[in-house]
C-alpha cells in the first residue's frame, strides 16, 4: 500500500497507525505549489481528485480517502493491535461518535486558522476551539488515551491534530490533561518513528510551551 502523505497534516495519523500496526505501507509525499499538487512525479488530482491529504493507495489501485476513514481501515488490517473500535456493541459506536467529533468539529474546527484569519475571525475561531479542547477533557477524564488505556485510531487522530496548537500559537496551559496526553503519545516508538520519516523536529524539542514546527500550508485531508 501507498500512504500520499504531507509532513505533519492530518496524513501524519494514519501512518503513525500505520507503523503502530507493523503494516507494509509505502510513503508517497505530496507537494503543494503554486503549479498545482504532485506526488511522485503524478499530478495528485489525477490520484484523488479531492485534492487532500491522506489518500491511501491499496494493493490493487483502488484509492481511499477521508481521514476517519482510514484509519479505519488500517486497524481493521490488524486488529490484533486492537487500534480500531471495539467490534459490537454501544462501546463501538461511541467510539464512532468520538471519531467523528475529532474529524469534523476538532479538525476542521481549525480550518479557518490556516487562511490568514483577520483578528475577529481569529479569535470567534480560538474561542470555539477552546469549548472543543474542553469537551476533549472531559473524554479524556483520568484515563491515559480517550478510550481508556489502550492507544487507538483515536488518540493518533487527535494528537495530531491538538499539535497544530503548536503552529498556531494556542496555549494549552488551561487544559494541562490535554498537554500530558500529547506528551504521553509522543512517547511512542510508533509516534517517533512516523515523526521521524516526515522529517518534523524532535518532540522533546517542543515540550516548553506553544512553538511553531514544521506543518503544512493548510490542513487538507
Amino acid at each position: 500500500m501507498k500512504l500520499y502523505y504531507a509532513p505533519g497534516a492530518c496524513s501524519l495519523a494514519p501512518h503513525i497507525i500505520a507503523r503502530e500496526a507493523g503494516l507494509d505501507v509505502r510513503l508517497e509525499k505530496v507537494e503543494f505549489g503554486a503549479d498545482g499538487r504532485w506526488a511522485g512525479g503524478r499530478d495528485y488530482w489525477q490520484i484523488n481528485p479531492k485534492g487532500a491529504v491522506p489518500a491511501l493507495e491499496l494493493d490493487d489501485g483502488e484509492v481511499l480517502t477521508e481521514n476517519a476513514v482510514i484509519l479505519q481501515y488500517l486497524a481493521s488490517l490488524a486488529p490484533q493491535a486492537g487500534l480500531g473500535p471495539p467490534a459490537q456493541g454501544m462501546a463501538h459506536w461511541r467510539f464512532l461518535e468520538l471519531l467523528n467529533f475529532i474529524a469534523t468539529e476538532l479538525h476542521k474546527g481549525f480550518a479557518p486558522l490556516f487562511k490568514q484569519p483577520t483578528p475577529g475571525l481569529r479569535d470567534s475561531t480560538v474561542e470555539a476551539l477552546a469549548q472543543r479542547f474542553d469537551l476533549l477533557v472531559r473524554q479524556l477524564a483520568d484515563r491515559a488515551y480517550l478510550t481508556g488505556e489502550r492507544f487507538t485510531i483515536a488518540d493518533a487522530y487527535a494528537y495530531v491534530i491538538l499539535n497544530w496548537t503548536r503552529l498556531h500559537q494556542l496555549d494549552l496551559t488551561p487544559w494541562p490533561s490535554l498537554r500530558a496526553f500529547m506528551d504521553r503519545v509522543e512517547t511512542r516508538p510508533a509516534v517517533q518513528q512516523a515523526r521521524r520519516e516526515e522529517g518534523l523536529d524532535a518532540p522533546a524539542q517542543q515540550r516548553e510551551g506553544p512553538r511553531p514546527q514544521a506543518q503544512p500550508a493548510r490542513p487538507d485531508g
